[in-house]
């Protein structure tokens, strides 16, 4: 019987091995059939290599993508209790470290400029404490990028010119992080 593999798009280079066969390499974006007579014991190995991909968004600003994950940048924050009773009540979350960081890397080969880390799940993998994947990329602060409405004002037009200095800044799955930021400006040079 017929044996159909998913490859997803962004898979580029996987390869599919049945038992010690050789790899074959499988297009991605497409359905690879498999069909034999199995038999019992058949080890199937996909691989789906995940590099990092920049997706250029609003003002010239990136998202940055791996595997089928979007990364945003952690924000620390503290939570304000608005109004109500606990534990119905409104909530707001304020940062309590600067978020306003431009992006060193090249967006042709972002590889070269992210280092991935992975690690098991922690108890709660949506968290940004139990995040099993993070990145860690250089930045510089943007002084002049603010807060709009008690939000971040929109990115500033990429590349932003900026004297501050290079700091390593973590990036996590969107899905983990409670106050994120994901379009990130690209810093100029």
């Amino acid at each position: 019987f017929p044996l159909l593999l998913r490859i997803p798009g962004w898979a580029e280079g996987a390869t599919v091995q049945i038992d010690s066969e050789s790899r074959l390499s499988v297009k991605a974006g497409a359905f690879h059939r498999l069909k034999r007579k199995w038999k019992t014991g058949t080890q199937i190995v996909l691989h789906l290599p995940m590099q990092p991909r920049v997706q250029r968004r609003f003002n010239n600003a990136v998202c940055i993508e791996r595997g089928p994950l979007v990364f945003s940048m952690n924000v620390p924050g503290e939570w304000r209790k608005l109004r109500g009773t606990v534990p119905y009540a409104d909530w707001e979350l304020h940062p309590t470290q600067p978020w306003n960081y431009a992006l060193c890397l090249d967006p042709e080969h972002p590889e070269k400029s992210m280092t991935f880390v992975i690690k098991p799940p922690g108890e709660q993998p949506f968290s940004p404490e139990g995040a099993p994947v993070r990145a860690t990329v250089k930045a510089r602060r943007i002084p002049d990028w603010g807060l709009e409405k008690n939000a971040a004002a929109p990115p500033p037009a990429s590349p932003v010119s900026s004297s501050e200095p290079m700091k390593d800044v973590e990036l996590i799955p969107f899905g983990a992080a409670k106050l994120r930021l994901t379009e990130i400006p690209l810093a100029a040079g």
